[in-house]
């Protein structure tokens, strides 16, 4: 089944795209992908997703001992 993704328009300077535009060559993604993996990273740095896969294989993921 596909994931959904909601439309949004985001409007920033040309300055921030253009090293986001960079940074997603560097790294063989689109902007829009690149700006996702960001949201996504610091989404999940900040504790604010519940999972970040879904688990299909039925096994309990590993706690992370900080």
């Amino acid at each position: 089944m596909a994931r959904q993704r909601k439309q949004y328009l985001l409007r920033i300077p040309q300055e921030l795209y253009d090293s986001y535009e960079a940074w997603a060559a560097d790294e063989f993604r689109s902007v829009n992908a690149q700006i996702e993996a960001i949201l996504m990273d610091g989404a999940r740095q900040a504790g604010r997703l519940r999972r970040t896969r879904p688990n299909l294989s039925g096994e309990t993921p590993p706690k992370n001992e900080v």
